[in-house]
């Protein structure tokens, strides 16, 4: 096997070990921030060596705490969740599904995963540069990220590694965008319709679409910004802007201009995350159910509903940045209209396991897991799509609470589920079930313990983005919250240690597995 090689078998597994090894990266950053959230004034010498200006004497500054938040949401959004359950397994599976012998384009498929893996090398390079990480968020809001060193430390070449490396990956979303399209219109084998198709091809179809139109836009913000910070100019540089005692030179700009463009990105980002997911999970509801997927049409519907209106509700992330109320009740409709899909999903998925011959597979209990956790953080979504309501919530712990669980976790438990699921297919063995059943549930009431609590932090108006609460009387009161958090935390991902041993033991060791263990019908499984 070459690493340049254009199978789309190979390639799927590149992707999903570059995820791999993203996550844990993520991973760690966020324990880094819990870790300080509760002990703002120790001293960690594996922080000093790994952050000399960061943490002198080991004692993280906040500028530090901001950068490992920026980071830990980039790389969770764009290289994980992003990638692993579109390219990673749509790339593996899709040509299977539908009896292509591979992607349209295979040389462009290689460069779309060596694209999006320079991208990660560019962003990971922010951390050892001089000022270091950029500390302006997942979001990279101007006018803090369009200024450059004047903004202060992480504002320098950290900011534009992140920039680039941003691009680079809209780049590589596009390019696989081009490919998954043309491969579902071009190369369905002879029978094979639209409806024919099995729900993850349509999931990773529909996410397709949502990529080339989400990442174009994106892309054109990052280059934007980029010459507002290089060559500059002043798209998102308004006038009369003063920054340490000086006012700006430049004007004209809108920061407002930024938030638009990186929304309606931003909120179909969501769906490219979930899309894949919901693919995976009508599958293996069905599967471990022994029954059909419950209107199956209405379900590809669904996805289709769903791709189109996340094009109209960027909104709802701005309505605190002072828009018209009139757009605000416009984007506040939409984002409830957006619900029916996903309630019609959530009510056909209930209904496929209703009357089942239901086997409780280490694959099952994800699915069911991921079911408990979208119908959980969809309800607080429907919260924060109240005007009235986001305004109280929107800078709190409420919303970290919520887009972790709806859009994070989620997603992250279909990931698990379809490698229990296609694990045969991808190794030839079984993952350990006994060992996949332990982690399910030690996943699944760590993460409820993580996040649940962080609702009712938002309620109380603890802010997002503070990196030291004992400067606040007000916050005091919370750290027993934080406190039993952060140690559910350091459970959540020490059960993950649980899963890279069975995920790696079970290459080698794992059970030997047949043709077509599980029993399906999709053409995956009856492929040579």
């Amino acid at each position: 096997m070459t690493i340049f090689s254009t199978d789309h078998k190979v390639i799927g597994k590149q992707y999903i070990g570059l995820s791999l090894f993203a996550v844990l990266i993520g991973m760690a950053l966020s324990l880094a921030m819990r870790y300080h959230l509760v002990h703002p004034d120790a001293k960690v010498r594996l922080f000093q060596m790994l952050w000399p200006d960061g943490a002198p004497g080991g004692q993280m500054t906040p500028e530090l705490y901001l950068s490992l938040m920026t980071m830990h949401g980039t790389i969770m959004v764009f290289f994980v969740l992003t990638t692993a359950p579109q390219s990673g397994f749509g790339n593996y599976f899709l040509p299977l599904q539908i009896g292509a012998h591979d992607m349209a384009f295979p040389v462009l498929n290689m460069l779309s995963f060596w694209t999006t893996t320079l991208s990660f090398l560019v962003l990971m390079a922010a951390f050892v540069v001089e000022g270091g990480a950029p500390l302006s968020g997942w979001t990279a809001y101007p006018p803090l990220s369009a200024l450059g060193k004047i903004a202060g430390p992480g504002q320098g070449l950290g900011q534009d590694l992140w920039v680039l490396s941003i691009a680079l990956f809209c780049v590589a979303s596009l390019m696989a965008a081009i490919n998954f399209i043309a491969t579902i219109i071009e190369l369905r084998a002879p029978g094979v319709g639209y409806f024919d198709m099995p729900l993850t091809a349509w999931a990773w179809f529909v996410t397709a679409l949502i990529s080339l139109f989400a990442f174009a836009v994106l892309l054109a913000g990052g280059i934007l910004l980029l010459l507002d910070r290089m060559a500059g100019t002043s798209f998102f540089i308004p006038g009369g802007l003063v920054v340490s005692d000086q006012i700006q030179a430049r004007s004209g700009g809108s920061p407002i201009l930024f938030q638009h463009l990186f929304w309606f990105f931003g909120h179909p980002e969501v769906y490219i995350a979930i899309l894949p997911g919901m693919g995976v999970i009508s599958t293996v509801l069905s599967v471990f159910s022994g029954k059909k997927v419950f209107g199956y049409r209405a379900m590809a519907y669904a996805m289709l509903a769903i791709g189109g209106l996340g094009f109209l509700v960027w909104g709802h992330h701005m309505f605190i940045s002072g828009m018209s109320p009139y757009s605000s009740v416009a984007f506040s409709v939409l984002t409830l209209a957006i619900g029916v899909p996903s309630a019609i999903k959530t009510f056909n998925w209930i209904a496929t396991l209703w009357g089942g011959r239901i086997r409780f597979k280490a694959a099952m209990l994800y699915a069911l897991g991921f079911v408990s956790l979208f119908i959980t953080g969809g309800v607080t979504g429907l919260v924060l799509g109240q005007p009235g309501l986001d305004l109280y919530f929107h800078d709190t712990y409420f919303v970290v609470a919520h887009f972790h669980l709806i859009m994070g976790v989620a997603a992250i438990f279909a990931i698990f589920a379809a490698l229990h699921y296609w694990f045969p297919l991808l190794y030839g063995r079984f993952l350990n079930e006994t060992l996949g059943k332990i982690h399910f549930y030690g996943t699944f009431v760590g993460v409820y313990a993580v996040f649940v609590p962080l609702h009712f932090a938002g309620i109380a108006g603890n802010p997002r983005r503070y990196p030291d609460f004992k400067e606040y009387e007000f916050l005091k009161s919370l750290m027993p919250l934080h406190v039993g958090v952060t140690h559910a935390a350091y459970s959540l991902a020490a059960i993950q240690l649980l899963f890279l041993f069975n995920y790696f033991w079970s290459q080698r060791k794992g059970k030997l597995a047949d043709k077509n263990p599980w029993g399906a019908a999709t053409r995956e499984w009856n492929h040579d």
